[in-house]
């Protein structure tokens, strides 16, 4: 079983995709993380996340099994990830690494922007994951503050609006939501009660209801 999973920054896509993926004993791919860890290599090595070059060549270099670095799960990351991101080459080379991954015989399930519109068209289940901006602020603010990094709600919620911006309107693989995608709105909801939400859409998708985890 093939589950592509997209939405916009702070949605709940990640923490959806690793829950879902525990519970049909799947493997699981937060895209995120290899443009996290390519601005990660980019800023150790001197360099701006803009410098094409630099995150080219970080690209090409990129050490796979540090997608596990804890470091890439902090949220002063998440712009020049997003910069990252936004270079149709850098994309180009990552693009082999998802799609082998969603490849495995024992199934996949990858969360990101594009999954579902470019790197796995033909999944056999796509969610859309989303929420309001507000709320999307709010989550990624709880984190931070938990991690100790002073920031102030306002300043989230501009990165977040920045960020959807040029997600959406970048010229390569933006972030849209698949025209077969279920959509799932968290606004109102906890990741308890989206979790369950998901379950149930792919398992009426699959016809395979009241499966076991």
């Amino acid at each position: 079983m093939l589950l592509a999973i997209d939405g916009p920054a702070a949605s709940g896509k990640g923490t959806l995709g690793r829950l879902i993926a525990t519970h049909y004993g799947l493997a699981h791919l937060d895209t995120g993380k290899l443009y996290r860890a390519v601005a990660r290599d980019v800023l150790a090595s001197g360099s701006g996340p803009g410098d094409l070059q630099a995150a080219l060549s970080a690209a090409e270099a990129l050490d796979f099994a540090s997608l596990d670095d804890a470091a890439l799960m902090d949220g002063r990351l998440g712009e020049a990830a997003s910069l990252v991101a936004a270079l149709p080459e850098v994309r180009a080379v990552l693009v082999t690494y998802q799609r082998a991954f969603a490849r495995r015989s024992t199934g996949a399930v990858l969360d990101g922007r594009d999954i579902g519109t470019v790197i796995c068209p033909d999944a056999d289940v796509k969610l859309f994951v989303t929420a309001s901006a507000s709320v999307r602020a709010g989550r990624r603010y709880r984190e931070l503050r938990a991690a100790g990094i002073d920031i102030t709600e306002a300043e989230v919620l501009g990165d977040i609006e920045r960020r959807d911006q040029r997600d959406e309107n970048r010229p390569v693989s933006p972030l849209r939501r698949p025209q077969d995608a279920y959509l799932l709105d968290t606004t109102n909801l906890d990741i308890d009660a989206a979790f369950k939400a998901a379950i149930a859409l792919i398992d009426a998708a699959m016809g395979h209801a009241g499966r076991a985890g």
